[in-house]
């Protein structure tokens, strides 16, 4: 009995491993690469400018030309606007008297 317990455990400790193996994959096919690399094609898109030192702003404005023909608002494309946090402090350099406060408690 107690053997038939060994094996059945180290058997289910091989088989959790073996389950990651059994999900899907969410990466793309190379089909639909080719796909989605001709519809930026029409709208613009030169992918044979290799050493283009403006490739991420170019494929970028190609998205948003697509997604501007397709609707689809929820991927690619460049959005507009401006953010802001926080404010600016100033710093100036601390006097004889705060340093002497800081390092010899005041005295």
């Amino acid at each position: 009995m107690k053997t038939f317990v060994i094996a059945v455990a180290a058997a289910s400790a091989l088989a959790v491993p073996l389950s990651a193996f059994c999900q899907a994959d969410g990466s793309m096919t190379r089909a639909q690469v080719r796909a989605e690399l001709q519809q930026l094609e029409k709208v613009g898109y030169d992918p044979a400018t290799g050493d283009d030192p403006h490739y991420p702003a170019d494929i970028q404005a190609a998205e948003a030309r697509l997604s501007a023909q397709s609707g689809n608002t929820a991927y690619g494309g460049v959005t507009s606007g401006a953010s802001a946090s926080g404010s600016r402090t100033v710093v100036r350099p601390a006097t004889n008297e705060e340093m002497k406060q800081l390092y010899f408690g005041g005295q």
